[in-house]
């Protein structure tokens, strides 16, 4: 199984490029100052640090989050700092991608035992009889 550390070891974030904005929210005049919201760009198509099939998967379950050009683009502002936003930043990039990549078992069909049905047709006699119950007698 994949682990972050793996994805950072495949070096992806130096494909991303960085753009920063001034933020709007807490901080006073610092947020008119200062451009704390940092934003990422991530061409999943053109990356060097994934294969076909993993470009593929992540292009299919990420669909969502990407724009018109098939780039993920993904933002952060929650924090005062630059720096701690490219951090944080960072951190739901690497959540994102390992998220992507994770393939879903395929589901095994089960029957549905013979006790789950007898309980459940028990459970519907009872309501039956309980119903019948309430009826007025003619």
């Amino acid at each position: 199984m994949k682990t972050i550390e793996d994805i950072q070891e495949r070096e992806l974030i130096r494909e991303c490029v960085f753009k920063t904005a001034r933020s709007g929210g807490k901080g006073g005049q610092n947020v008119n100052k200062v451009e704390t919201k940092v934003e990422l760009w991530f061409d999943i198509q053109n990356s060097y640090g994934l294969s076909d099939d993993e470009k593929a998967l992540l292009l299919k379950k990420l669909a969502n989050k990407l724009d018109k050009e098939g780039n993920l683009h993904l933002q952060e502002q929650s924090d005062r700092t630059q720096l701690k936003n490219k951090e944080l930043l960072k951190e739901k990039f690497y959540k994102l991608i390992l998220s992507g990549l994770k393939v879903a078992k395929p589901r095994k069909a089960t029957k549905v035992s013979k006790a789950v049905k007898a309980r459940r047709l028990e459970n519907k006699r009872v309501k039956s009889e309980l119903k019948q119950s309430r009826k007025k007698i003619l």
